[in-house]
């Protein structure tokens, strides 16, 4: 079967879920038996969005190859299960990019360079590309429509139907029905106005899943279909639900899987969503308590954490465990203590700059003093080794010489690869990398093996001239790079639980494959509350 292409356009306003959407379309289509990838095309000019402060664009999602990229890319991979990687996220910044190198290169022969055909021509090159081998592409264009940014794109979309035919691309369209409350009315005008926005670029949706916060009745859906030339059947209520994991179950009670196939003309098996339904069965059921503080700076804006947040849920479901999650700014060192004693887990998580830094070490002290389940992911793990080498091991001013470059005991030290590195974007330590556990460690015994592969984002490194002071302080080194030069894990054996891993654990944890490491700290928290 040739590949068949689904957008995925947003109108009105951002925010209102095209990712998730595109990544539930995902999940439904798979689970009848296609082979499914998905790509996120971001209109904005960075090349990538490693260079963006979480404030500006949320996560930085790392994929297995080691391209930083938007963290609808973590949905994508949570939803299908699917290994996604660097081309499956571009910018408007790197298409650009692309196209000049090769008009300085003299690829273009004194042609003119324009917008169209070699600006969208670059566009659909990378479509078609991570289209190979799939019997379903799906593509989520950024932004919303009217937004001068993402116009190439939309033209691209409009050339890819008119390239492929109608019968093997589908346009989606994700829009908004506010309820108006002075009015006790659901308004269809902004959905209205925003298919007619696409209508204008030559783009007809040929589905539309209206968002809102509430029960769309038959009459409203009759009205947007008659006014945006569509069927009833077309028009999707997406209404909000307490739990993303459970759209793929709405879309599929709705017959969008059965829509989409017959439209494509894909013949394929039913949908076999037992495994969703159980999912979301135990995210309702589980009844356990265990409140995991997570101490950040950026702790306001919970897009910074997604995959963070949806670990930690995804270790809670698995062991009937509800998991609450509390977020302490770093910054506020009046409340710490006070907020500390009221959580069954502390989750120091990564970041940079050091802004706050003092807070979280101030964080791991408490947790490593008073039993407190602890858990240290990338500058987590290196504040924990700040922090124990200054409070156990008497190194008196140790500090990570990424915050004091003058600090007499650098035990967190910049990367040697890292020393002659100037250009900030897609330059770190990214991606996987094999790490090798010690025989009889914790971490060894909550993997369950010696070898496992993790994703890593970051410059600085443990610094081993510092191993033996520590390891004869009680600081365990349990994980190590398989040439046993990069520190990956280190805990601590007399505490209840205390971990601390140099890697991004998170990207690898999935609803219906919960991580292993979330899988234990939930855990420990759990009993912690328990035995409170």
């Amino acid at each position: 079967m040739r590949c068949k292409f689904i957008f995925v356009t947003g109108g009105v306003l951002s925010s209102l879920g095209k990712g998730v959407s595109a990544s539930a379309l995902g999940a439904l289509l798979k689970a009848r038996g296609l082979k499914v990838t998905i790509l996120k095309m971001d209109p904005y000019i960075n090349v990538d969005p490693g260079t963006m402060s979480p404030y500006q664009h949320g996560e930085v999602y790392v994929t297995e190859d080691g391209a930083e990229t938007d963290l609808d890319l973590g949905h994508y991979e949570r939803f299908t299960g699917e290994v996604m990687h660097q081309a499956n996220n571009f910018t408007t910044g790197g298409v650009y990019q692309s196209v000049i190198e090769r008009e300085r290169a003299g690829d273009y022969l004194g042609r003119t360079v324009q917008v169209i055909p070699h600006i969208t021509d670059e566009i659909k090159r990378r479509i078609y590309a991570v289209a190979e081998g799939k019997d379903v592409m799906i593509i989520e264009v950024g932004g919303t429509v009217g937004d001068i940014e993402g116009l190439p794109f939309l033209e691209s979309v409009r050339q890819v139907k008119q390239e492929q035919g109608a019968s093997n691309v589908m346009i989606v369209h994700v829009t908004l029905v506010p309820y108006i409350k002075t009015a006790g009315e659901l308004k269809t005008k902004p959905t209205q106005h925003s298919v007619k926005g696409l209508l204008q670029l030559g783009i007809q949706p040929d589905m539309l899943f209206c968002r809102s916060d509430r029960f769309l009745p038959q009459e409203i859906k009759q009205k947007i279909a008659r006014f945006c030339n569509l069927e009833d059947r077309d028009v999707i209520a997406a209404e909000d639900v307490a739990s993303i994991y459970e759209l793929p179950l709405k879309l599929w009670k709705e017959g969008v899987d059965d829509r989409i196939c017959e439209r494509l003309g894909i013949w394929a098996g039913r949908a076999q969503m037992d495994e969703w339904v159980e999912f979301v069965s135990r995210t309702k059921s589980a009844s356990r308590p265990a409140r995991i503080g997570i101490v950040g700076k950026y702790v306001h804006l919970t897009e910074s954490y997604k995959s963070l947040n949806e670990a930690l849920q995804h270790g809670g479901v698995a062991q009937d465990i509800k998991v609450e999650l509390v977020f302490i700014n770093s910054e506020e060192s009046d409340k710490l203590t006070e907020m500390l004693s009221e959580v069954d887990g502390l989750l120091v998580p990564g970041g940079f700059g050091e802004r706050g830094t003092e807070g979280k070490i101030r964080a791991i002290k408490y947790a490593r003093e008073n039993g407190l389940p602890f858990f240290g992911i990338c500058l987590g793990m290196q504040l924990a080794v700040v922090e124990y080498a200054r409070g156990v091991a008497k190194l008196t001013g140790a500090m990570s010489r990424e915050f004091d470059a003058q600090t007499t005991h650098p035990v967190i030290e910049l990367m040697d690869a890292q020393r002659k590195v100037t250009a900030k974007g897609g330059t770190m330590r990214l991606g996987g990398y094999p790490c090798v556990l010690t025989k009889g460690s914790r971490a060894n015994a909550i993997y369950g093996k010696e070898e496992i592969s993790e994703r890593h984002r970051h410059r600085y490194e443990f610094n081993p001239d510092y191993k033996e002071r520590l390891e004869e302080a009680g600081l365990v080194f349990s994980g190590w790079s398989p040439d046993g030069k990069l520190a990956e894990v280190v805990e601590i054996s007399d505490h209840p639980w205390f971990v601390a891993v140099q890697y991004h654990p998170e990207f690898l944890a999935r609803p219906l494959v919960p991580h292993p490491l979330f899988m234990a700290f939930v855990k420990a928290a759990a009993e912690r509350a328990e035995s409170s």
